[in-house]
């Protein structure tokens, strides 16, 4: 009898140190699982990311293209509002009121929609020069001391569209 009880003891000793054996293998299997688990979790969300990255680039240059379309459609329309100007100044002395009045009414037309769009004109005259915004035709002498270096009059209109020169203002300087 008591080898019959050492004998279950030796099976029950065998098989908890089998159990523990399969214990630690499942925990290894575990932890192998969990890793391979992070590694293809940190991969999804590098891909996740490069792909917002790339979504946003995408929607960006979308933008800048629809932006760019845009101004040069209204870069286009900037001699005829030039056009428009100076068929104003010479109907100024003009007789003829209903051709004042019509080309005054398709210029504001015209320059409210641009301006709506994002057309400014580049304020010039009694400004310092800035090549940033103005090109020097030419230069003359200055009527006062004040007005050295600064814009006297303006040749041709300059314009920025959504904070950027479109067109550079032409001008005179004084000397």
């Amino acid at each position: 009898m008591a080898k019959a009880k050492e004998e279950k003891k030796d099976t029950e000793e065998q098989k908890v140190d089998k159990n523990l054996q399969k214990i630690e293998e499942l925990e290894k299997k575990i932890e192998e699982l969990e890793q391979q688990l992070d590694k293809e979790k940190n991969d999804y969300l590098r891909l996740m990311a490069e792909f917002e990255t790339f979504r946003r680039r995408n929607a960006e240059e979308r933008l800048v293209l629809v932006g760019s379309a845009a101004a040069d459609t209204i870069k286009g329309m900037l001699p005829v509002l030039d056009d428009l100007e100076r068929a104003m100044a010479i109907l100024k002395d003009s007789k003829d009121e209903a051709a004042v009045e019509g080309t005054t009414l398709i210029y504001d037309k015209l320059f409210g929609f641009l301006k709506d769009k994002g057309l400014e004109v580049i304020d010039a005259v009694g400004k310092d020069f800035d090549t940033d915004f103005h090109e020097a035709v030419t230069q003359f002498p200055a009527p006062s001391e004040d007005m050295k270096g600064k814009v006297i009059e303006v040749v041709q209109t300059g314009y920025t569209y959504g904070g950027k020169v479109l067109r550079y203002a032409k001008v005179v300087v004084g000397a």
